[in-house]
């Protein structure tokens, strides 16, 4: 395919820069013979090498999303847990028993029946 017929489009056109070098890295890291490239036209590189590049640069930014998912998750359960762990201020005055203050009253939601 000839340039400017490229069907294979970025979404986000400021990446173009990043995703060629992402290209060339992975290549490296593959140990694929770049000399054949002439600018960015990989025509004359074997489809074998040109798709073990674009599979393992998927893979890669598969694992990176999924890392960001796992993160987020992450960052997400611990903040819900320590808004339920970390001490509530009561809303209501509970008055103290005869044995000091009920364990009840300390769950948060629970109000105590009226006697």
């Amino acid at each position: 395919m000839g340039s400017g017929q490229r069907s294979n489009n970025l979404m986000v056109k400021e990446a173009t820069q990043a995703m060629d070098q992402f290209k060339y890295e992975v290549a490296n890291e593959l140990n694929i013979n770049t000399q054949p490239i002439q600018g960015d036209y990989w025509g004359y590189m074997t489809a074998r090498d040109c798709g073990a590049v674009g599979g393992h640069m998927v893979k890669r930014m598969i694992e990176a999303a999924e890392r960001s998912l796992a993160d987020q998750a992450y960052v997400q359960a611990t903040s819900a847990f320590r808004q339920t762990v970390s001490p509530q201020q009561p809303t209501q005055n509970f008055s103290a028993g005869p044995g000091g203050p009920s364990v009840i009253s300390s769950i948060p939601g629970f109000t105590q029946p009226q006697q």
